[in-house]
């Protein structure tokens, strides 16, 4: 048999990824966002849901590493925080690498036992 696949729908800078499992997600946002700059949307509106904001966090991770984004911020209409808006650098301009975060060097905190722990010394062992 001939299997043809159906045409792909047009692009129109509006993905919802309510029908997509989290784990498809990285993936399918880089894809759409790169097939958008190409094709000249340079803003696209991401429908993540409100829900828990398991999937709003992953779609922002993704956005915070992938260099096409000029930007991004929650939609402020209708659709609250279940929306996120991205705005991409235009096709022709060249894209800088975004660094990678440097996480600060914090001086180690002396081990101290868990609170739950002290307490029961409090408890049972007797002071002399």
């Amino acid at each position: 048999m001939n299997e043809t696949r159906p045409p792909a729908p047009p692009l129109d800078g509006i993905l919802d990824l309510h029908a997509f499992r989290p784990r498809e997600v990285p993936d399918l946002v880089r894809e759409y966002l790169h097939h958008c700059r190409r094709q000249g949307i340079t803003q696209v509106r991401i429908i993540h849901g409100k829900g828990k904001g398991v999937q709003r966090e992953i779609v922002h991770a993704i956005l915070r590493q992938e260099p096409a984004v000029a930007a991004f911020r929650l939609a402020n209409d209708r659709s609250g925080w279940g929306a996120t808006l991205v705005d991409l650098y235009p096709p022709g301009q060249t894209l800088a690498q975004k660094p990678a975060r440097v996480e600060e060097s914090r001086p180690a905190a002396p081990l101290r036992p868990p609170l739950w722990y002290r307490l029961l010394q409090q408890i049972f062992v007797r002071k002399e």
